[in-house]
């Protein structure tokens, strides 16, 4: 039996960022670890703010060969030099976005823990499927998405999934099996060193 290969690192940045500190804070994650992509997952909905701290990590991403997409923001991402967009309304807006920012772009979707919205996004064009959370979390309505879903997804589907939110070293171990990227943001970047935060959960795989 074949091991499966080691699931890769997909990094969500925080909410909201510092410019004079998360660039090199973020860099120093990038230089730690094997980081495959990374989502600007930004709050709020200004554009200055937003293109500001995009293209700090942008720099920062691109001068190590990691992919960025952003959260959302289609015309941005094409306008910003981005790598392409994950959207978080299911499958909703994939065939748009991709008609939009072309083959070559990124497009990920995100599907809470619904194996049809997953289906459909892939149908549509995304380059992955990302469900979450996989732990306990406050937010949303306390739906979880189950090693189940996982586990029939990498049997069933070619589209790369990801697992995301409320990642714990157990979680990851139990799930290393059946995913192809885990997307860990908050859990590293509220300790006080993001790069020691990530080797514990690496340590797991």
């Amino acid at each position: 039996m074949d091991t499966p290969e080691q699931p890769q690192i997909y990094l969500i940045t925080p909410p909201t960022i510092t410019l004079s500190t998360f660039p090199e804070q973020l860099g120093r994650v990038l230089d730690s670890s094997d980081i495959a992509c990374i989502r600007l997952a930004l709050a709020g909905s200004d554009e200055d703010t937003i293109a500001r701290a995009a293209d700090a990590c942008r720099e920062v991403a691109h001068a190590r060969d990691v992919a960025i997409v952003i959260s959302n923001h289609v015309l941005l991402a094409q306008r910003l030099g981005l790598d392409g967009v994950h959207l978080d309304d299911g499958a909703r807006s994939v065939r748009a976005a991709r008609k939009e920012l072309g083959a070559d772009a990124i497009v990920g979707s995100f599907c809470a823990a619904s194996s049809h919205d997953g289906m459909t996004a892939g149908e549509n064009g995304a380059d992955y499927v990302a469900f979450g959370p996989v732990g306990t979390s406050a937010l949303g309505d306390g739906t979880i998405a189950e090693k189940d879903l996982f586990q029939w997804w990498s049997e069933m589907i070619e589209v790369p999934v990801v697992a995301e939110g409320g990642l714990t070293p157990d979680l990851i171990r139990a799930l290393s099996p059946h995913t192809d990227f885990f997307g860990i943001g908050d859990e590293i970047w509220s300790q006080d060193d993001p790069v020691a935060a990530l080797k514990a959960l690496t340590d797991a795989m």
